[in-house]
This record gives C-alpha cells, structure tokens and sequence, in this order.
C-alpha cells in the first residue's frame, strides 16, 4: 500500500488568533479550536491545516502530512527510511515519520481503527 497524497499542512505560529484570521480571510473555515492556541481549519474537499502556537524563540515550519488508508497495510519499501514506525496519536489518528534521500522528514497519517475518520487531525 502506497500513501494518497497529502492529508494535512501542519504548521507552527508564533500568534495562533493571527494565523487563523489570515487562512479565515483566504477561506478556510475553523472546524475546532483547542484550548492551547491550536486548531484545525479547512476549505473545502483539500487537506486540512492545523496550525498550533509555538514560544517566540522557536522556528517555525510547516510540514506536509501524507495521507495512508492503513497502517498495518503499509509498506515503506527498501528506498523509504522508516524513523518511528506508525504509533497511536492523542488526537485519533496513527503517525509515522519517513525520511527522504534529502535527510526531510515526512510524517505519514493514517486512521485509528478505533477512531472514526472525522476525528482526525
């Protein structure tokens, strides 16, 4: 099994209530909101972004989140270096992390069995 192309953008803001107002006026809708300066937004059928408040001092990346339909179908194959093979999430969903010949690391994302697909992140 291969991954489905991108789930999510996640990315990391020094001013989380800025950051939502500039993606709101793009047109990307809040679907929930954490109360630790972090959230969910989404326009339309694309990937969602989750985008999360950092301290001032720390960088700011954004990083893609590549979609899987099943963690224990996947098969990173001999060319993927697996970092940390898919684990449970506190917010429903099964993570791994991948990296690339360029040394990026990529997260993988995939359900929880348990979990229903709209609680994802």
């Amino acid at each position: 099994m291969t991954t489905e192309g991108i789930e999510a953008v996640f990315i990391e803001t020094h001013n989380w209530g800025k950051s939502v107002k500039f993606f709101q006026n793009l047109g990307y809708e809040l679907e929930f909101e954490t109360d630790h300066n972090s959230g969910q937004l989404r326009n339309g059928d694309g990937p969602t972004l989750f985008v999360a408040e950092v301290p001032a001092d720390r960088e700011t990346p954004l990083q893609l989140v590549l979609k899987v339909a099943d963690a224990d179908a996947f098969r990173a194959g001999d060319a993927v270096e697996v970092v940390s093979p898919f684990e449970d999430t506190h917010f429903g969903t099964r993570l791994a992390t991948v990296r690339d010949p360029d040394g990026r690391l990529w997260n993988l994302q995939a359900p929880r069995k348990d979990q229903p697909e709209a609680g994802r992140a």
